[in-house]
């Protein structure tokens, strides 16, 4: 157990991102991990069927991405646009920032648009000159590593086949495997967390306890709480849902002043700042389907909590031998 960032890091060449989706979502490769055995297997995505057994439940963040890329007219001002706050009026991040300060203007779609307020944490407050889906013709907010503009292909390829519920900023990534054909053979549910920018700004503390998530809201509804009460095992697909499943659990323990154990999630709606990390103890998750993250992040530490740290980074050591594809389009780990 480590608290020190730089204990969650790792060198891969960077030829091993990937920068394009695979032609088809089935066809990744899925490092399996044994918790028990601290042993590694070397399997295809379709295997995952194999490993499941009776009254195993999946579940997924049915988020959907928006399309909130978008350029000024003259293309030197890059917006990733957060949410609508009002009438023609939205929070962004602004890319340089340093063109943009309180009360610089530029046009969208030959309409123009007013910086009003920088926040504390970088992100503006913008107005338009009148109300526009600024939605309507945006692109895929695709990660900074990939290093390309987001393209039609992506607006298919970065979306999950289940993405539902419209909010996220970032694709639940573990989900971009699953195909209709094997998401009918395996029993399973949906939470929603919309995925925002906070879940991948960087760590600065060495002591990673003094880093703040940025909160982000889910909902878990009555099905879903119902099927994951009655699962014997939970295997959560991605960070995010680990979160989810996580955050309202420590919650009805606050409420209830008692053990998680032997207690039933209810549905509910709210936001979570949780951040996992080592050391920590899961309640509701007993294994864990998720892609192969950057180096210091937070989504690192959380499966470093679950998976513990040596262990992991062994077997991100043993994928970059084998040639495993990384991040967002890469390949995938299933954690047992």
């Amino acid at each position: 157990m480590s608290l020190k960032l730089s204990d969650y890091d790792y060198s891969m060449p960077s030829d091993l991102i990937a920068k394009q989706p695979l032609a088809r979502r089935d066809e990744s490769r899925m490092m399996v991990l044994h918790r028990d055995s601290q042993t590694i297997e070397h399997r295809q995505f379709p295997d995952l069927k194999s490993f499941l057994r009776d009254r195993d439940l999946l579940v997924l963040n049915n988020t959907r991405v928006l399309a909130a890329r978008r350029f000024s007219d003259d293309r030197a001002i890059e917006f990733l646009f957060l949410e609508k706050l009002g009438s023609a009026r939205w929070k962004c991040l602004i890319k340089p920032g340093r063109k943009m300060r309180a009360g610089a203007m530029t046009k969208i779609d030959n309409v123009q648009l007013r910086v009003e307020e920088i926040l504390p944490d970088g992100e503006r407050i913008v107005t338009l000159e009148k109300d526009v889906d600024l939605y309507a013709r945006g692109s895929m907010p695709l990660p900074p590593y990939i290093g390309r503009e987001s393209d039609l292909a992506d607006s298919d390829r970065y979306q999950t086949v289940f993405a539902q519920t419209p909010g996220a900023l970032a694709a639940p990534t573990a989900g971009l495997h699953f195909t209709p054909e094997i998401l009918r053979d395996i029993p399973h549910t949906f939470v929603t967390l919309h995925v925002g920018p906070g879940t991948f700004r960087p760590v600065h503390s060495e002591n990673i306890t003094e880093h703040r998530m940025h909160a982000e809201s889910f909902s878990i509804s009555k099905e879903a709480a119902e099927k994951i009460n009655n699962a014997k095992r939970v295997i959560a697909v991605g960070t995010t849902t680990v979160r989810v499943l996580e955050f309202v659990a420590r919650k009805l323990e606050c409420n209830t002043h008692s053990s998680f154990k032997g207690q039933r999630l209810k549905p509910q709606s709210g936001s979570t700042d949780l951040f996992i990390h080592p050391p920590f103890e899961f309640r509701v998750v007993n294994a864990l389907l998720t892609n192969f993250h950057l180096p210091r992040s937070t989504l690192l530490m959380l499966v470093s909590a679950f998976a513990g740290r040596e262990f992991l980074l062994r077997a991100y050591e043993e994928a970059i031998r084998e040639l495993y594809r990384f991040y967002s389009y890469g390949d995938c780990m299933l954690i047992l």
